[in-house]
């Protein structure tokens, strides 16, 4: 008799998108979104100028409920329709990770379905599986908020760091600048919008590492010297915002160039040529480091692969996608699995596997 589809209900709840979604993977591979419903908590985080853990886990109490059955409905299909339930357990803010964690696994309970236990960052990792046919290996830059690495992506559950910040992640640097400079909340998008009229040429900031042989990054220092030079520049000028971002992003251009370009070196010399290089995390949906990163790739005679801008923020399908790629190798957890405020995405090669008796349908 043939198998039923997979069918994979997937729950963010990391930081400040309360999020939820249902996919579908095929038997070649491939997927398709039947929801993917995303509730995002800005406005009750911009009088604060940044996310308040308290609040934000508040609202996954609140909201989650509601958005399950949203995206349940969107996919027109019910509970015991389902595969599988997969949350993201960690890394993020401990509070909203436990609401989601505790959720799915009440409805894995209800519904006698397998519980995955998603480790958000792989789940930024495989989203391009989702969008494109892609096969390992590949290397990914992930740059968001909480997050700067490459990696080496050699399978589901098979990661290799090959370089991370040293102190701030990208989009936390983009994120602070724009608050010095006054910038309403969330400030990455500000800032690539205030540059795009500024001149990258009026302040020279430094460009951390570039010209080391790792492919790590450091953006503290680069960040202090913008904080400098605006507290020199006090009260702004409506320009002096705008070339502040753009000398600013300017120096966070060459820095991203010249360190990816070390990690795909690396990558070549341990694993040979990549498949491509694939770019997730909320950074990649800023155009003026996708166009750097297209002239990257090009260089290196390989593929640049970017999600959706969607699909590269936070939300519940990258979830419900790992999830299935990780139950059509029989990945299932348990329902101890512990939430992680911290939770390296290389950890996730090294945890033993635990395969599970209940149905796996893939």
């Amino acid at each position: 008799m043939a198998s039923k589809r997979t069918l994979v209900l997937g729950i963010e709840t990391t930081c400040d998108e309360t999020a939820a979604a249902v996919i579908e993977r095929h038997r070649d591979g491939s997927g398709r979104i039947l929801s993917n419903i995303v509730r995002s908590q800005i406005d009750e985080h911009a009088p604060f100028g940044g996310v308040v853990p308290e609040i934000a886990a508040r609202a996954h109490v609140d909201m989650l409920d509601g958005i399950v059955r949203a995206a349940m409905k969107e996919a027109d299909i019910g509970f015991g329709d389902l595969s599988a339930v997969a949350a993201a357990a960690g890394p993020g803010l401990i509070g909203g990770v436990i609401v989601g964690l505790t959720t799915a696994k009440a409805i894995a309970l209800v519904h006698d379905t397998p519980l995955i236990a998603v480790n958000h960052l792989e789940a930024h990792a495989l989203t391009p599986r989702l969008t494109v046919p892609l096969m390992f290996p590949y290397c990914l830059f992930l740059a968001s908020g909480g997050h700067t690495q490459i990696v080496a992506v050699l399978g589901v559950g098979k990661y290799v760091r090959l370089g991370t910040t040293l102190d701030d992640a990208m989009g936390e640097a983009f994120d602070k600048v724009a608050k010095m400079l006054d910038l309403p909340y969330p400030g990455g998008p500000q800032v690539e919008r205030a540059a795009a009229s500024g001149n990258p040429a009026r302040f020279t900031f430094p460009r951390p590492m570039v010209g080391r042989p790792d492919a790590n990054f450091s953006l503290s220092g680069l960040k202090t010297a913008v904080r400098n030079e605006a507290a020199r520049l006090m009260p702004f000028e409506p320009q002096d915002v705008a070339d502040l971002c753009a000398s600013f992003q300017a120096a966070v251009l060459e820095v991203t160039a010249d360190r990816i370009s070390v990690g795909l070196k690396l990558f070549q010399e341990k694993f040979g040529p990549p498949r491509a290089l694939v770019a997730a995390g909320g950074v990649a949906s800023n155009l003026a480091i996708r166009n750097a990163l297209h002239e990257i790739a090009g260089r290196a005679q390989t593929t640049l692969i970017v999600p959706p801008p969607a699909l590269c923020t936070d939300n519940g399908a990258m979830i419900a996608w790992a999830g299935a790629e990780r139950l059509a190798l029989k990945m299932i957890d348990d329902m101890d699995s512990a939430p992680r405020a911290r939770w390296k995405l290389d950890e996730t090669t090294s945890t033993p596997l635990k395969f599970a008796n209940t149905r796996a349908r893939h």
